[in-house]
């Protein structure tokens, strides 16, 4: 190459497409993702090959691969769409704060309980704020995070995740849930020793509120809890329950939409100190909008205090 002459470089369309197939490793899915149509995603991955020189994909008729320089250059590619989104949001962080698009994802066991708090600030406070809310398990939500499909989380802490950064917002105590004829039923004062002997019912795997009641039951003392019926959520999980199929640990922040869909069943509640959870906002480290969301955080502490939950300070 001659000093002074310029090498073709790929277009951004080009890097999304190929990173679309590098996550869904399928052309039909990868182009319904990104809202292209299946020839044009193949175009662009095949003039994305051209460029760079370089064969990305192994195809067969059956499934698509990435090559061995594929995997080095897809992580390439999620770092540069990441950047580009990272300069969007600071030229809309810049042009007005709380405009624009915020896409937050909460946890199941948060969503139904929190979002009518959340949805009425933004209304009040925040009115050209677009929010965009994606409903999804801890998991998924960190991985959206990451990788830039989401802006802000709504879960519980801590997470232990690097480049994350967590925005306490309120502790909440479980209480125990049972049957009308249950001998725990409408107890208070309950030690957690009696989780020994509890049939308790829990959520499908991945919910981190399944692993927050197997931890509570570790402290109790106790390590094995018999797995034989689970739910996909809490709504499910307390009819099971009001089916008299054993006891659940519900968040106070779910107790009163949860119970008040049967008459079967009575609440009980732990002595002091009450196994607990935290809430938190969670958000990129550096993330162009940090202001924004740290401003979010403190008026969504302040439209938290009529629930069942203990506000946490920013410090905390």
């Amino acid at each position: 190459m001659t000093v002074g002459s310029k090498r073709r470089q790929p277009s951004l369309a080009q890097l999304r497409a190929f990173a679309a197939v590098a996550e869904h490793l399928h052309f039909r899915d990868a182009a319904a993702a990104i809202g292209m149509s299946q020839p044009a995603l193949s175009g662009a991955v095949s003039a994305l090959e051209e460029t760079l020189g370089v064969t990305l994909l192994e195809r067969t008729t059956r499934k698509v691969l990435l090559s061995p320089e594929g995997e080095r250059i897809a992580v390439r590619a999620k770092a540069v769409l990441g950047e580009v989104e990272a300069l969007m949001e600071e030229a809309e962080a810049v042009r007005a704060p709380f405009t624009g698009a915020l896409r937050l994802g909460v946890i199941p066991t948060v969503a139904p309980y929190l979002l009518p708090t959340v949805l009425r600030l933004v209304h009040e406070r925040y009115p050209h704020l677009d929010l965009q809310v994606h409903e999804e398990q801890t998991a998924s939500l960190l991985d959206g995070l990451a990788g830039g499909r989401l802006d802000l989380l709504l879960l519980a802490v801590p997470l232990g995740v690097p480049g994350v950064t967590e925005l306490p917002l309120f502790d909440e105590d479980f209480v125990l849930v049972t049957p009308l004829d249950h001998g725990l039923g409408g107890r208070e004062g309950i030690p957690r020793q009696a989780l020994r002997e509890l049939n308790l019912l829990l959520l499908d795997e991945g919910h981190c509120l399944r692993d927050q009641a197997l931890d509570i039951c570790r402290e109790a003392g106790r390590d094995d809890v018999p797995v034989t019926t689970t739910a996909a959520g809490l709504s499910t999980l307390v009819q099971l329950v009001a089916g008299g199929l054993g006891v659940t640990l519900l968040p106070r922040t779910a107790l009163k939409v949860e119970i008040s869909r049967s008459n079967q069943l009575l609440t009980g509640y732990f002595a002091d100190p009450a196994p607990t959870r935290r809430i938190a906002l969670a958000m990129r480290v550096g993330a162009a909008r940090a202001a924004e969301y740290e401003e979010l955080a403190a008026a969504l502490r302040q439209a938290l205090h009529p629930l069942p939950v203990r506000v946490l300070g920013q410090d905390t």
